[in-house]
């Protein structure tokens, strides 16, 4: 597969399967092959994941931005064309630090780097930033399974509001 950045969000549904309202990656603006990944991710006052924080601003969820840099690390994952058959499965989290909330509107830049790729299983460092701050890293690891028929036949859920 070819992958010219960057990758919008036609090119991202190409690669995993999370549809709307999941997919929590907008854009892919740097891709190491088998290295390193950085995603972009905008916070809108329109999430539906949106909570207030302690301030009384609407946050988003730390466990949603867990995902989003899962969802990141997939697409590194699974660009490599050996593992294009395969569904990434979130395996565990270790060393996740929290730091600071992210906002309505702020706009979050994920970074993913592949510790270890092995007999498919791996192990994932994630750092999420906001204007050059670190919000939350950590590590993740995961297991490549086979992916299942709905997988290769997604196509894109409409909802109403």
């Amino acid at each position: 597969m070819e992958l010219t950045l960057p990758l919008d969000h036609a090119a991202i549904q190409s690669i995993l399967p999370h549809r709307y309202p999941f997919l929590l990656v907008d854009r892919i603006i740097v891709f190491d092959v088998d290295k390193r990944i950085v995603g972009i991710k905008n916070v809108s006052l329109g999430e539906r994941y949106l909570s207030p924080a302690p301030d009384g601003r609407l946050a988003l969820p730390p466990t949603i931005l867990t995902e989003a840099i899962a969802q990141v690390g997939a697409i590194l994952i699974l660009a490599k064309p050996e593992n294009r058959q395969q569904l990434p499965l979130f395996a565990g989290i270790r060393r996740v630090r929290y730091r600071r909330p992210v906002y309505a509107g702020e706009v979050v830049e994920i970074e993913a780097s592949v510790l270890r790729l092995r007999r498919g299983m791996g192990m994932l460092k994630g750092i999420a930033r906001v204007d050059g701050q670190r919000v939350i890293d950590g590590t993740m690891t995961f297991a490549l399974g086979p992916a299942t028929e709905q997988k290769a036949s997604a196509a894109p859920v409409e909802t109403t509001a």
